[in-house]
């Protein structure tokens, strides 16, 4: 099967853009440097082309309601305008993925927007309408990937950046609000949300537009190798890569982001999340410090300073920011303490590290 590719892949061909393949996808992953790239968003501020973000539209009487029993947070709780961070598991409570919902402005074709993972769009699409025949709902649902391009604009001078082109106010908005405005002349949903951990805005864009766009936003050009070390030094998770609900099945409350489940709702795995809030986890998703020199990459084993397996590294890279090497994985719940003393297995070697708390970057982040 032929890859996919953004609106604007021949653009950054022409910019010098290197590719890998993600998700099904065919995207930038670097364009001078990842250091560059990477520097550019904590210092000042970075664009990503992230068009392999899929986009779905569910609209109609009963669009809340479907949305409330797919995803784990409290989608009533959005007003018009606002976003929320939530997780799409099945009956056991595994995430199968998760997402961004939008509640879109009143008077839009569509009453909400979520944003599953590259090469997930369709797969969700047929989840919430197969659901919604089953559970006879009046909702339409609509893959509209293909009709947008996406760019993350991220960093201390990105709220001026994309303030200046844009012709109505977007440096109001507070973080997980978006609104519509028109951005160098195309009408784009703006909203206060990023995977860097700096300030800034994501922008869906009519494809046709995109190219426009893309150039107007005069800032360092950034591929997906420099946003996997930014979101790293985060803590945020990575679909199919720190969770994967066939090569590494985790729940929420594993994943450390039990924070969006709400159980005072209905969702599918609902009442298996319960019963792991109430019983407790035996894996916790943790940061890693390596004290040895090393780099721990995806599949290392975590021992005890025994050498006793304890878990996993699922996400590692040097840090770029902090110059050190940084992980992230599971380890049973009884090693998961900051400053634990564990090692890492680095190509057959055991080399020092300590759990950490994420951020790495610290809390004010």
């Amino acid at each position: 099967m032929s890859l996919r590719k953004p609106p604007l892949r021949e653009v950054h061909a022409e910019r010098g853009a290197s590719f890998t393949e993600f998700g099904g996808w065919e995207m930038p992953v670097e364009f001078d440097s990842i250091q560059d790239e990477h520097r550019a968003v904590r210092e000042e501020a970075g664009v990503f082309d992230v068009s392999h973000m899929g986009e779905i539209e569910v609209s109609g009487p009963d669009a809340a309601e479907l949305l409330q029993r797919l995803t784990t947070n409290d989608v009533t709780a959005l007003d018009r305008g606002d976003s929320q961070y939530s997780m799409i598991t099945d009956d056991e409570g595994t995430i199968l993925d998760d997402t961004v919902v939008y509640r879109l402005p009143e008077g839009e074709s569509a009453e909400f927007l979520f944003v599953p993972n590259a090469g997930h769009d369709e797969q969700m699409e047929e989840r919430w309408t197969a659901h919604r025949d089953e559970w006879d709902l009046d909702a339409d649902v609509e893959n509209v990937t293909d009709d947008y391009g996406m760019f993350a604009v991220q960093g201390p001078d990105a709220p001026g950046l994309v303030a200046d082109l844009a012709d109505e106010s977007v440096t109001d908005l507070s973080k997980f609000e978006g609104r519509y405005a028109t951005v160098a002349g195309a009408r784009c949903w703006v909203a206060r949300t990023g995977y860097t951990g700096e300030d800034g805005f994501e922008l869906i864009v009519p494809a046709e537009a995109s190219e426009t766009v893309w150039s107007a936003l005069e800032c360092q050009p950034c591929g997906l190798g420099a946003r996997d070390t930014l979101r790293m030094e985060m803590g945020f998770l990575l679909s199919g890569q720190d969770f994967d609900p066939e090569e590494n099945p985790h729940t929420p409350y594993e994943a450390g982001v039990g924070w969006t489940v709400k159980l005072d709702t209905e969702f599918v795995g609902r009442d298996a999340l319960e019963r792991v809030d109430a019983e407790g986890v035996d894996e916790t998703f943790v940061g890693v410090r390596l004290v040895d020199r090393g780099v721990a990459r995806h599949g290392y084993e975590i021992t005890d300073a025994d050498g006793e397996s304890i878990g996993e590294v699922t996400s590692g890279t040097m840090s770029p920011t902090l110059n050190e090497p940084i992980a992230l994985g599971y380890v049973a719940t009884e090693h998961a303490d900051p400053d634990t003393n564990v090692r890492v297995v680095v190509r057959g070697d055991s080399k020092k590290a300590k759990i950490a708390t994420v951020p790495f970057l610290g809390e004010n982040r």
